[in-house]
């Protein structure tokens, strides 16, 4: 029942998703993640989603303080109560990845 050719075939999907979207949009990378925090927002996307999106974004040049103009840009509209657990979902998901980091090394050191 295991199939190791794919281990992570959601995952595959989702970066060939983004891969097409950043070559399709008429937008610069940086301003379509910002685009994209915005409609992670506006619907109310887990902490895995900002992960994703976050890890690639910054590969594209997004910043902490375009992340913040864009939470600030979009309050009026989509309310403070979705901002305000956007960034418990973004620090959750930057936590996240500093424990896998940690993880990483601690495996890395363990083999030496």
């Amino acid at each position: 029942m295991t199939d190791n050719t794919d281990d992570a075939p959601v995952l595959d999907l989702l970066a060939r998703m983004t891969a097409d979207s950043v070559e399709s949009s008429s937008l610069d990378p940086r301003s379509l993640f910002m685009v994209r925090v915005a409609a992670l927002v506006a619907i109310g996307a887990s902490p895995v989603s900002y992960a994703l999106n976050l890890e690639v974004g910054e590969e594209m040049g997004l910043s902490v303080e375009d992340i913040r103009g864009v939470l600030t840009g979009i309050a009026p509209i989509v309310g403070t109560a979705r901002v305000a657990a956007a960034t418990g979902n973004i620090v959750t998901a930057l936590a996240a990845e500093l424990e896998l980091l940690d993880l990483e090394v601690a495996l890395l050191d363990d083999e030496e």
